[in-house]
């Protein structure tokens, strides 16, 4: 591993979500290579990645071309790249596409080379869940598209960052843009080893440290990556994902965000609330959760369906089943939500009828 003040080199699994990551760490001067279609790997060769975020005091967007970074950022196909020879590999795919031919054999040569992995999914990869304490994970295969990808993976080796910041790729522009609607933190928990955390926390700090002249002087950017000590830091996401992602779901079809969560809010707060009270039933101590009222304001201004509804209702035979990871996990503590019932019966539902179109 790099242990010098040289470039960490990072390979990322997906280049959608991944490209913010990216992005961050090119600028803050390591190197990264995303793996994803070819369309999109000559799109970010040839016009780079380009993201374009909101910054405080700034009107517009700021927009971010990798080509002109001090890290090196660039896009290859699964078969084209070793994880052998990075530092950190991060996986930004949405959790079915890791079956997909390719790029399974991708991630079972990331979990056979040793090298630390950071998840940035929303489904936490189960050897992450190995790590928390009194977790039966056998009894939570169901809830994946493929459980036998993550087989050969050690639990000491995986972390997990909890994707928070929102973004989207622009549906009229070109596959190497995506756009930050929500510009907050990425929250990774540090791995088992101090050596691995150690570098988390060193690109942490570059991060930190990155001013950019978008015109009129520089400025610091939105969107850091946070570390932190304790395992159920990143599970904050999952009352978020409940109370309104996978709430984007209804029998009349999808809905935005913030219709899900202020529609009705005390409604949304209960459930929110419910799935706080297992994070908490887990382990996690009430500061490494946020606060309703925080994520409510933060909702505001998510205005389109979430990214599991769009598939959802675009025909997808298999998304992220966070809601049926977290009935399940909630089972093996005894508790249980109607609201999160009637929410899993409804995806059901859908990718049922969605199977039988494609069958």
């Amino acid at each position: 591993m790099n242990t010098s003040k040289t470039a960490y080199r990072t390979l990322i699994l997906g280049a959608s979500y991944g490209s913010l990551l990216a992005t961050k760490l090119a600028m803050a001067g390591h190197d990264v290579t995303l793996v994803c279609l070819p369309a999109e790997a000559e799109a970010i060769n040839t016009r780079g990645a380009r993201v374009r975020l909101p910054v405080k005091g700034r009107e517009g967007l700021v927009e971010i071309d990798s080509r002109g970074l001090t890290g090196k950022l660039s896009a290859a196909g699964p078969g084209a790249v070793d994880p052998a020879d990075y530092d950190l590999v991060a996986l930004a795919m949405q959790e079915p596409q890791y079956r997909a031919p390719g790029v399974r054999e991708l991630l079972d040569a990331v979990a056979t080379s040793g090298v630390p992995c950071m998840s940035i999914m929303n489904m936490p990869p189960l050897p992450y869940l190995d790590r928390i304490p009194g977790l039966d994970t056998a009894a939570l295969h169901a809830a994946y598209t493929d459980a036998t990808v993550w087989r050969n993976f050690n639990p000491a080796r995986m972390t997990l960052c909890s994707p928070d910041p929102q973004a989207f790729r622009p549906p009229d522009e070109d596959v190497n843009v995506l756009q930050v609607t929500l510009p907050t933190n990425f929250k990774a928990a540090r791995f088992e080893s101090d050596a691995h955390t150690a570098m988390l926390r060193r690109m942490q700090a570059d991060i930190e440290a990155i001013r950019y002249d978008a015109g009129g002087g520089a400025v610091e950017l939105p969107v850091k990556l946070k570390v932190h000590d304790s395992v159920f830091v990143p599970l904050a996401k999952w009352a978020m994902l409940i109370t309104g992602n996978y709430r984007c779901v209804t029998a009349a079809g999808p809905r935005a965000i913030k219709e899900a969560v202020h529609t009705d809010p005390e409604e949304s707060r209960a459930v929110y609330d419910w799935v706080r009270a297992l994070c908490v039933a887990l382990g996690a101590s009430p500061d490494d959760l946020v606060p309703f009222e925080k994520y409510a304001a933060a909702a505001q201004g998510l205005s389109r369906p979430s990214s599991a509804a769009r598939a959802l209702f675009a025909g997808a035979p298999n998304i992220e089943r966070v809601d049926r990871l977290v009935q399940g996990i909630a089972a093996q503590k005894g508790m249980r939500s109607a609201a999160l019932d009637e929410t899993v019966a409804l995806v059901d539902a859908q990718l049922a009828t969605n199977r039988k179109q494609v069958a």
